[in-house]
């Protein structure tokens, strides 16, 4: 058992580690050093997950490079301190001209937009429109408070909803069978519950049912948070950009939602450690197989165990293909089909910068379905879906026999909206500050009621929303 769990989590901080290029990266390539002040046109990224990413990433910039006949300084940065880097190189006057942060999509791109800081890419997206998703087209339509408009300020590349996973051999091992799992809301919760019971009274006792995020360390644990208020009709922005928390019935849903949240972790069916997790506790959590089951924002738990086939990977590939499994969420409360909450991966180029024609002929050469596929499948390895439903045709991503992605597919494809800042990036400052997260903390830790948390927590988001300049 040991050594599983050790083979287990070297895969998952192998998978998470921040990699750096390999030694055969294009010359362009500055790594994290600091960047010349000087008139080259630049591109940040932010460091991949895998190796891969950060290679592919050159290696389509150097294809552009032979096909344009122009230069690009490419900078790969950490993903903890893009973002800082960003708002700093702002600040100072010297912004790259073109970002691509895997977290910029929450906080950071609503905002710049609304401050006219970066350029109108409409004629970008209008050379593609037709190859794009709907839904995704509009998580990028972003107010402009400066130009007093609308228009789309980002490129949108991958997209990812709220996952929930778990392990089909445990629930085995206490006599239930998955087919039995309930779609109604109450009883699919109570399941997992009565999973716990069972595989206790076997004598299991450090194992939990529901490994689901409690603390404010990241931002695992308003995604899951938000798909609660989801089941229970919690409508907080309407798509003017207006604050609906003065309906009693968005009110009563916040109370709902706290309470049954918070009621998981006070009765005992959620790892006690889960309130000091970061983005990767729950992860951590469920590959031990502490939790039974999670929920986790992209496919990232499953693809650290889909390794080559071959015999050192035999352990990883019955993980993958036999042992996790990969579900969407199951009905609300009332009935019907709950919406999920996309997140869609965008690349900017800022308004400052003095090489707009390279920037736009860049992102033009990385939208062709070949190249964003090429990133999406070879560098993200499918933890981004993608957001062309042309590239889905491809055999990487129309696979009936891969249990996870194929799910993943499936959800995308149903009912979903973009996130609330798009509307007003007022809610990016909720998401920042992790107003969700410290209002289920206050419960939990600090005996807060759920009516009194819920009171608390409108009377901070009309604050924030009051406050937004």
């Amino acid at each position: 058992m040991r050594k599983r769990t050790v083979t287990l989590i070297l895969l998952f901080f192998l998978f998470f580690g921040l990699a750096t290029c390999s030694n055969n990266a294009p010359t362009n390539l500055t790594g994290n050093s600091l960047p010349p002040q000087n008139q080259n046109f630049r591109i940040w990224w932010s460091q991949g997950f895998l190796p891969e990413e950060n290679e592919v990433v050159a290696r389509l910039i150097s294809q552009w490079e032979k096909e344009s006949g122009k230069k690009a300084e490419l900078r790969l940065i950490p993903l903890n301190s893009i973002d800082a880097e960003t708002q700093k190189a702002l600040k100072d006057g010297n912004p790259p001209d073109v970002l691509y942060s895997a977290t910029a999509e929450t906080n950071l791109i609503p905002s710049l937009a609304w401050q006219n800081q970066l350029a109108d890419v409409s004629d970008l997206i209008n050379s593609f429109k037709d190859l794009y998703n709907p839904t995704v087209l509009e998580a990028v339509y972003f107010q402009n408070n400066i130009a007093k408009k609308r228009a789309y300020y980002s490129v949108p590349i991958g997209q990812q909803a709220t996952h929930i996973l778990y392990w089909r051999n445990i629930l085995q091992e206490a006599g239930l069978n998955e087919q039995e799992i309930p779609t109604n809301w109450d009883d699919f919760w109570k399941f997992w519950k009565q999973a716990q019971d069972i595989l206790r009274q076997n004598g299991k006792s450090d194992i939990y049912g529901l490994g689901l995020t409690m603390s404010a360390l990241g931002t695992d644990t308003f995604l899951i948070f938000q798909q609660f208020l989801e089941a229970y009709n919690v409508k907080i922005v309407d798509k003017d950009g207006n604050l609906s928390l003065k309906n009693p019935a968005n009110r009563e849903g916040i109370i709902k939602a706290l309470t049954q949240y918070t009621n998981f972790y006070k009765d005992g069916y959620v790892p006690p450690d889960s309130v000091e997790w970061k983005d990767s506790g729950n992860n951590v959590s469920f590959l031990e197989s502490q939790s039974l089951m999670t929920a986790n924002g992209t496919l990232s738990i499953p693809l650290t165990q889909k390794l080559e086939q071959n015999q050192y990977n035999k352990l990883s590939t019955d993980l993958y293909l036999n042992k996790m499994v990969t579900r969407g969420w199951p009905e609300k409360p009332g009935g019907g089909e709950i919406t999920s909450i996309l997140g869609v991966k965008q690349i900017v180029i800022f308004e400052a910068s003095q090489h707009k024609e390279e920037a736009k002929s860049f992102l033009s050469s990385l939208l062709k379905p070949e190249n964003l596929n090429q990133f999406l499948k070879e560098g993200g390895k499918g933890r981004i879906i993608p957001v062309m439903p042309k590239l889905l045709q491809d055999s990487y991503w129309n696979n009936p026999t891969d249990p996870h992605i194929s799910v993943a597919i499936k959800q995308l494809n149903g009912l979903t909206r973009p996130s609330y800042e798009v509307f007003n990036p007022a809610y990016s400052q909720v998401l920042a500050q992790n107003i969700w997260s410290k209002a289920i903390l206050n419960i939990i830790k600090d005996g807060l009621s759920p009516e009194k948390a819920a009171e608390e927590t409108i009377a901070k988001i009309e604050q924030i929303f009051a406050q937004w300049k």
